[in-house]
Formats: C-alpha cells, sequence, structure tokens
C-alpha cells in the first residue's frame, strides 16, 4: 500500500479560486483535500484574479492537515498554460487537469510542469469526464505522473446524452470501467459530484453508491456534504474491531499450519486478511489528520 493510496481523500471540496471569502473558510472546513477552482466556477473576467488566489492560499501553510490542489484550466483555453505554470511553483500538492482525453495530453501537462520549475512530488490528478477518457482509462490511469483520478460525472452525462438518475444507472458501467482502470494501475479515484444541495437525503445516498462501489472518496461543492461523507468513507468501529479480530485469529492459525479460518461464522482466507490489513491502515490514517 502506497502512502499516496492511504492518505484520506474522503472529502474533497470544490472551492472558487475567485471568491476570497469562501478560500478563507474552507481553513475550517473538515474537507481531506481542496480542489481551488480556476475552471468551471470562474468566469472568464475572474480568471487572472482567481489565479493569483488560488497560489496565494496554496503557499499560505494555513489550511493544516487539507491537501491543496489547483484545478486549471485546459491548454485548449487561453488561461491553461498560465495556470499550470503558476500552480507549479504555489506550493500545490498536485493540479487537477480537466477533460483529460490520453497519456499523451499528460505527457504536455507534465512538461509544462518541469519546464516551470514544479517539484517532482507535484503530481496530476486526472479528471475523467469525456466517452474519450473512458475508452483510453488504462493509459490514462498508469501515466507516472496522475495518483489521483477524479470522474467528472455532469460533463460525462452531458457528452453521453443519458439522464442524471437519481441512481445514476446510465452512468454506472463507465464508473465501473474508470474503477477498474485505477484499481489496475494501483490510482485513487474519487466520485463525482452531487449537484442539489438542498437534498441532503438524496446526496448520502449516492455517497453510499460510490463508497459500495470502490471509489476512495467523493468530490463535493458544499460544505454541508464533507461531514456525512468522512462519515460514509470512514471505517466503522464494528468494521476495526472484526478486522482486528480476523488479523489476530488468522496470525494464530497460520502459527498453528491452519490457512483457514472462521470468526463471527465467516470463513477467513488471505484475501480477507488483506483487506483487514487496509481497514486498520486506513483508520490509523484518519486518525492521524485528527
Amino acid at each position: 500500500m502506497s502512502d499516496s493510496s492511504l492518505r484520506p481523500r474522503r472529502s474533497v471540496l470544490y472551492m472558487p479560486a475567485a471568491n476570497e471569502r469562501a478560500l478563507e473558510k474552507a481553513k475550517t472546513i473538515p474537507a481531506d483535500a481542496l480542489i481551488l477552482d480556476l475552471e468551471d466556477a470562474v468566469a472568464p473576467d475572474a480568471k487572472e484574479a482567481a489565479r493569483a488566489n488560488a497560489v496565494a492560499a496554496a503557499r499560505s501553510g494555513e489550511y493544516g492537515h487539507r491537501e491543496i490542489t489547483i484545478r486549471c484550466n485546459g491548454l485548449d483555453t487561453p488561461w491553461g498554460a498560465d495556470d499550470i505554470a503558476a500552480a507549479a511553483t504555489s506550493g500545490a500538492s498536485a493540479v487537477v487537469i480537466p477533460k483529460v482525453s490520453s497519456s499523451a495530453y499528460l505527457d504536455e501537462v507534465a512538461r509544462r510542469l518541469d519546464d516551470a520549475g514544479a517539484p517532482p512530488a507535484m503530481t496530476i490528478w486526472a479528471m475523467i469526464e469525456t466517452p474519450t477518457a473512458i475508452l483510453d482509462i488504462r493509459s490514462i490511469a498508469h501515466h507516472e505522473r496522475v495518483n489521483v483520478l477524479v470522474m467528472g460525472t455532469n460533463d460525462l452525462a452531458k457528452e453521453l446524452r443519458t439522464a442524471m438518475l437519481p441512481d445514476r444507472s446510465p452512468l454506472v458501467p463507465h464508473l465501473a470501467t474508470a474503477l477498474l482502470g485505477a484499481r489496475e494501475a494501483g490510482k485513487v479515484i474519487l466520485d463525482g459530484v452531487y449537484n442539489d444541495v438542498r437534498d441532503p437525503d438524496g446526496f448520502v445516498v449516492e455517497a453510499e453508491q460510490g463508497h459500495a462501489l470502490g471509489f476512495d472518496g467523493k468530490t463535493l461543492v458544499h460544505p454541508s456534504q464533507v461531514e456525512p461523507t468522512n462519515t460514509q468513507w470512514a471505517p466503522g468501529d464494528d468494521e476495526v474491531d472484526f478486522s482486528r479480530r480476523v488479523i489476530e485469529a488468522f496470525e494464530v492459525a497460520e502459527a498453528a499450519g491452519r490457512g483457514v479460518i472462521t470468526v463471527d461464522g465467516k470463513m477467513i482466507e488471505n484475501l480477507h486478511v488483506d483487506s483487514a490489513r487496509r481497514v486498520l491502515a486506513v483508520a490509523d490514517a484518519i486518525a492521524s489528520i485528527g
């Protein structure tokens, strides 16, 4: 398990970088990570001011444990190249790149980061929001600079001309394809946003679905969505207790030369022990950020 894959990214909140009050408020919101947005949430005439705000915020060191990333505009826009160059030395941990279509596009982003003086540790979060990205998910996920994939479900639904139903059934096959690519490459993958901030019950249903599908966390559009997301993606006390007992029982059985045991009436093999160890590692990682 890599440190990157265990770093809590349960709740990843988009914050419009043009809004200085929102950036200030974000210092107190218990999100695991922030995406300081220069793209969709910012009007064209505010792009340059938003870029300056995002860089200043990332450099400030005032966001505690929160992982700070900057979503740049695409390279096909008038602002994308300057966004990447500014983010490169901002101190942000990653740039979030919209509408990634190929590994070649990621190569160009990585080259521009290096040319602008980005540290080797700065990574790319690749947004998966087009049919092309879904069809090329394996090469995108395996790109060496990418450590997180981010589902852009609104744009993906638009491109597919599909309905956004409460159960997301038209999108589930494509979400699953992206998950397969992420897991094959050993990368983190985040679920897309839930748009209706006035529907907390609907949000919880979608978060439960995303967790069940296997996502590592969820991107969010409103601070009210942070706490239910953190709860959904944190191992519960019963799960942690069961995982500890699985590991303990397996170690005893292994020492006695037995390879299969039962815990609470459930047959336990190596794969279950691996899962139990990950549960405990995730719980410890969450506990470490308070």
